[in-house]
């Protein structure tokens, strides 16, 4: 049995069961540098931690796992070291992808990461640049990489395709509108590029505006449309449409959108940056390709845009390539994880049953600061 424990940001929601799963909104306050929330800091923290200690007491799970580590994972990490439940922590980009580079302005997520690297019963990540990343900076030594999925029932669903305006082929890039996504680099190439696209941006963020002023100094705004924040089957259908998928981001901590277009079978150009660089195959199921590097964009773009055939190919490869990205097969490889991760604990003789107490004796410690060695 599952249960969701997310971060409770003030909407005060408590249990919730979404798409049959019981979701739990839990309090995550972490301090800041200003003394008024110092203050309020060491006033909720204990009342916070403690809507975690009965919700562990409520629902007994054998294993606690952080999916993106924010203010959830110092909580997390807490109530393992508390307890003695184990803990796995996976990381999908957001030490680097951040908007707001949180990773990078916090020194106590950074610290805290650190800690559940050493102290987690197992770390994964999403990709072999985050893997990277990990080892790099919060000194993780043994990762598991687990892929993302794509919902397979949308493979192959469409094949129509746009109506042409004279003749003018469309690419299609999806994504939040932020600066590492790229979308100003896709612009520039859409200069360069002969084939003269149309270009469909789904999604939205803080760059629309300035995005929106760069295609009206490029001269793009006839052929530039942006979309806005679709629905899953919507983007799926505007893919399905498109002559091309491209994802032009800077840098990417997997790239889910190449997934959907390989599942929408439309030909992919996907980054070079990054995770895609982990599943796509240059010149078989997509083209690989550095962003910033805008002339180079511009030609894969008329590449594949040109040659009907090399577009075909593509897109058929992709279909089959996506195939092997099932949810089912992220669940499997993550099933695996936790019955290794129990298996160690047994065998060590640190089983956490689900029925009677846990052990909290370390509990009273830490919320009072007595604790000698810290939490994770």
């Amino acid at each position: 049995m599952v249960e969701v424990w997310t971060v409770d940001r003030g909407e005060r929601l408590g249990v919730q069961t979404v798409d049959g799963i019981r979701v739990r909104y839990l309090p995550c306050p972490l301090p800041a540098r200003r003394m008024s929330s110092a203050t309020r800091f060491v006033v909720s923290a204990p009342v916070a931690f403690g809507r975690w200690v009965a919700a562990l007491r409520d629902f007994r799970p054998e294993l606690l796992h952080v999916q993106c580590f924010g203010p959830n994972g110092p909580y997390a990490g807490a109530l393992s070291w508390a307890s003695g439940v184990p803990l796995v922590i996976s990381a999908h980009g957001e030490t680097f992808m951040d908007d707001g580079d949180i990773f990078g302005r916090s020194a106590l997520l950074r610290r805290q990461l650190r800690r559940g690297c050493a102290t987690a019963d197992a770390v994964t990540a999403c990709s072999r640049v985050v893997e990277d990343d990990l080892r790099a900076r919060f000194g993780a030594s043994d990762v598991h990489v687990v892929p993302n999925g794509v919902d397979q029932g949308v493979v192959g669903q469409v094949v129509e395709r746009l109506e042409r305006r004279a003749d003018r082929p469309t690419v299609v890039a999806v994504g939040r509108l932020v600066q590492v996504k790229g979308f100003d680099l896709l612009l520039r190439a859409m200069v360069d590029a002969t084939t003269a696209p149309r270009l469909a941006i789904v999604g939205d963020g803080p760059e629309r505006r300035s995005l929106e002023q760069l295609a009206g100094r490029l001269g793009l705004s006839e052929r530039v449309e942006f979309l806005g924040r679709q629905a899953a089957d919507d983007v799926q259908r505007t893919m399905s449409l498109a002559d091309v998928v491209v994802v032009p981001s800077r840098r990417e901590a997997f790239g889910i959108v190449a997934l959907e277009a390989w599942a929408s079978g439309t030909p992919l150009i996907a980054t070079a940056r990054g995770g895609p660089r982990d599943f796509v195959a240059d010149g078989v199921d997509g083209l690989v390709v550095d962003p910033e590097d805008v002339p180079a964009l511009a030609e894969a773009i008329d590449g594949v845009l040109g040659d009907p055939a090399l577009a075909a190919r593509l897109a058929a490869r992709g279909l089959e390539s996506v195939r092997e990205f099932t949810w089912d097969r992220v669940a499997a490889d993550y099933e695996r994880i936790y019955r290794d991760v129990m298996h160690r604990r047994t065998a060590s003789g640190a089983t956490v049953r689900r029925e009677g107490a846990y052990p909290l004796g370390r509990l009273g410690a830490l919320l009072s600061g007595r604790a000698h060695d810290s939490p994770p």
